[in-house]
């Protein structure tokens, strides 16, 4: 039996205002709330600061997406209040284990974020050796604007393969309850919602809905 999937909603606001009016109604269902790149690039650290402020039982993520200066921004992020930044797919190794170091001395976590189309097994390993645990597994932005909305059999070997190193496996991507089926058994440790939630008539029952086909799903 899979454990169910934690769920996490993305804040990719361009400010704090609009992106705490839904996650203030759908917190509850929110196990680890995202300061969006988006959000973090409009209102810098503040965001992760205030958050963490109004959220302090939450586990909170800064989607920083680090490719250089792995000590001094992760450090940044961690002393904002982070539990997790995030690394990307590129980022040379040095880089990785410069997070990673600085993520243990905050007893914080690193995940890496791996492109539509760029996925080396050997360089995964090279991550979890590093102190990586969280791989993440994505649908981009630009390919659902193409109008590719499917999750293919590449994506679920890399979710099976990643899980099979160690990692907790993100899934992201326009998720919506629909899509979650398509992944049942599969070791998914979180599952990432956030215009779904954000941008819902009712944020709250939105998460919940979320919530609760997370738990069918894999129940």
């Amino acid at each position: 039996m899979t454990a169910s999937p934690m769920l996490q909603m993305a804040l990719d606001t361009v400010d704090l205002p609009s992106a705490l009016a839904p996650l203030q109604r759908a917190s509850r269902h929110i196990d680890v709330i995202e300061c969006g790149t988006i959000l973090v690039l409009c209102e810098g650290y503040r965001a992760v600061r205030i958050i963490r402020s109004l959220f302090p039982d939450k586990a909170i993520l800064a989607d920083v997406r680090i490719a250089e200066a792995g000590a001094k921004i992760s450090r940044l992020a961690f002393e904002a209040g982070a539990d997790l930044v995030s690394c990307v797919a590129g980022a040379s190794l040095t880089t990785i284990r410069q997070v990673c170091a600085t993520a243990e001395e905050f007893s914080g976590q690193v995940q890496v974020e791996l492109s539509d189309e760029w996925y080396d097994p050997d360089r995964a390993r090279a991550w979890y050796e590093a102190g990586a645990r969280h791989a993440i597994v994505k649908r981009s932005r630009d390919r659902e604007a193409e109008g590719d909305l499917s999750w293919g059999p590449e994506d679920m070997d890399r979710i099976d393969e990643l899980a099979q190193m160690g990692f907790t496996v993100t899934i992201t991507g326009g998720i919506v309850p629909e899509d979650l089926p398509c992944f049942a058994g599969r070791e998914v440790g979180i599952v990432i919602a956030g215009r779904s939630i954000t941008a819902a008539e009712d944020p709250e029952a939105a998460a919940r809905t979320l919530r609760e086909t997370l738990d069918e799903v894999w129940r």
